[in-house]
Formats: C-alpha cells, sequence, structure tokens
C-alpha cells in the first residue's frame, strides 16, 4: 500500500515545457489557495492561504533523491525536478529549503505556482532559488478572477498582480507564465486585451496559453471555440515573439515523425500558423495544398480569420471539448 511518502517523487514524465521532469508532490492533495473552475483534481478540500510545514525538508529531499538515483540506474534522463503538487506549492514553508537540499542532485529546479502568494516577501525569496518559475495568470480583471480561479476571501487580486511585478523585477531565473482559457469565462477580445497589457509589464520569456482537457471540477467547464483560441493567440503575439499554445496532448507535440501530416498538426497544435505559413511549410516538404483540403475535410483541421488573415489550427476533438 502506497503511503503519502511513496507519492511525493513521481515520474519522470515528457512536459512540453520541462523536458523530461521529475514532479514534487510537497503539498498533501488539495490544499490550495484558490479553486479553480478548471482544476483536473477536483474542488479545494482545504483552502487556507496561511503557509505551513506540510513535511520535514528533509524527507522531500531524501524521497526525491531515491526517485532520482532509481531513475539514473535504468538510464534515463531527468531535465527538472519539478514542484508541481495537487494544490499550491508555496504554501510550504520549507520551500526555499527542499530547493536548497536538493541543488546537490546537479538537476534545475522549477516551479508551478498559482502565483497567489508572490505579494509575501519570505515566498517571492523561496522562488528565486529556483531556476524556473511559472506564474498562473487567468485573469486580471477581479470579477473575472473570482469566477475562474474562486479564490480564498482574504486574498486581493491587486496585490497579487503587484507582488508578481516585483517578483519578475528581481527573478534571475527563466520566468514563464500559463493562462488557463475557459469558454465565456476569460476569453473575450476585451480581457485577452487588458491580460496581454499586464504581460508586456511581467515580460516573461515565454506566456503560454492552455486549455481545459481533463475533466475540470466543474463539468459545465468548455474550452474556448478555435476562433476565440486563435484570436487569443494573436493577440498576446503582438506583445511576444515567445507565446505557446498548450492545446494538444502532452508527449507528442514536438515529436519529429517525418510524417508531414502528423508535423503540421503537431505544430498547429502549438502554434496556429497563418496562411502563409503552411504554404512554406508544405513548399519545403514538397507537398501541395491537397493535404490541407483533406485534413479541412477530416474536421483535423480549422480554417479561421483574425483581422483579415487566415489562420489554420489543429481542430479540437470530442474528448478536448467536454
Amino acid at each position: 500500500m502506497l503511503t503519502i511518502q511513496d507519492m511525493i517523487a513521481f515520474g519522470p514524465v515528457p512536459s512540453r515545457r520541462l523536458g523530461r521532469s521529475l514532479g514534487v508532490n510537497n503539498i498533501p492533495p488539495k490544499n490550495c489557495t484558490f479553486s479553480c473552475i478548471y482544476c483536473q483534481v477536483g474542488r479545494t478540500s482545504k483552502m487556507n492561504p496561511a503557509r505551513r510545514i506540510f513535511y520535514s525538508p528533509e524527507t522531500i529531499a531524501e524521497e526525491v533523491e531515491k526517485k532520482v538515483n532509481k531513475t539514473r540506474e535504468k538510464g534515463e534522463s531527468i531535465d527538472y525536478l519539478a514542484f508541481v503538487p495537487d494544490g499550491e506549492p508555496s504554501l510550504d514553508i520549507h520551500l526555499g529549503d527542499e530547493i536548497d537540499l536538493l541543488r546537490p542532485l546537479g538537476i534545475k529546479t522549477g516551479v508551478i505556482t498559482n502565483a497567489s502568494l508572490v505579494w509575501q516577501e519570505d515566498v517571492r525569496k523561496d522562488l528565486m532559488k529556483a531556476d524556473w518559475v511559472s506564474l498562473k495568470v487567468d485573469a486580471v480583471d477581479r470579477n473575472i478572477w473570482h469566477r475562474v480561479n474562486r479564490p480564498h476571501q482574504d486574498l486581493k487580486l491587486s496585490v497579487i498582480l503587484e507582488g508578481m511585478l516585483h517578483f519578475a523585477r528581481e527573478y534571475s531565473g527563466k520566468l514563464v507564465t500559463e493562462t488557463m482559457l475557459v469558454r465565456n469565462v476569460n476569453d473575450s477580445i476585451d480581457h485577452i486585451k487588458k491580460l496581454a497589457g499586464f504581460l508586456s509589464q511581467l515580460r516573461p520569456v515565454k506566456a503560454y496559453l492552455s486549455i481545459p482537457t481533463r475533466p475540470p471540477a466543474e463539468k459545465w467547464v468548455l474550452p474556448p471555440d478555435e476562433e476565440a483560441l486563435t484570436a487569443a493567440y494573436q493577440i498576446i503575439s503582438e506583445h511576444f515573439e515567445d507565446v505557446e499554445c498548450l492545446f494538444g496532448y502532452e508527449g507528442n507535440a514536438f515529436s519529429s515523425t517525418g510524417d508531414v501530416e502528423n508535423d503540421l498538426l503537431s505544430i498547429v497544435s502549438v502554434h496556429p500558423m497563418r496562411e502563409e505559413a503552411v504554404r512554406k511549410f508544405l513548399n519545403r516538404a514538397g507537398k501541395d495544398w491537397s493535404l490541407i483540403h483533406n485534413l479541412v475535410n477530416q474536421n483535423r483541421l480549422l480554417e479561421t480569420e483574425y483581422e483579415g488573415k487566415k489562420y489554420f489550427i489543429r481542430k479540437l476533438d470530442e474528448q478536448e471539448r467536454k
């Protein structure tokens, strides 16, 4: 029978963001500051914004080291040790100590945080120690934020956003953001423009856009349609060179199969492509436009338009729409 300690380290798993990452579950399930409507592990059962002790730093380090050694014995690689628990990792008051204890393993560390506590100096200090940090930015409007993230009542969005900016100014590692887009909640053109304006101040090295692809906490949650996704991508791309869509399944979005059809679908799962870019792609591969016609007719590729430009994006399948 698995113990809590057995679940502290998991993987390694393939990740488009971090390569092969070994997960660090430094928080017991569902201890969080948010209860996001799209959360794949359900509603938050233990909502409390106060940092506290969950495990000893030595226990975390010991379990991770065991998993790292077993992985290396099998000849497998690990690119990152990623703090990505079923809750908010910065609630762990020993997060910084754990990162320090893991440093001798010689593997980069990453933290995926909802940023709800980044306004606190001690949280920023802990996150500074990580090589890579992802901040959640689902909303910059208070009403939308309450609807999508359902935060603890003591939290204030304006304070959190200012905390993010403070952290970004001081942080010397790789800072990225992730925005989960939900149909008719935070995907309007007006809100996306406001969000893009905030991200331009934050200046992450990459801005990720995600959609719900697993069963969400609330059954009514759906991903935006392809037209809304294309518009969001284009608006945010006007502020950054590096915007990436996490719309497809993990594991195959960057695969190089030698199959032009699959390679194209992999690309447009991540980056909606303008018509001229698709034509150049086909020309280099020695293929003609009939491939696009076939994919559109098979409902595997969608042709959409934004600001007079024609784009192609992978058609979401029924499973991803649920």
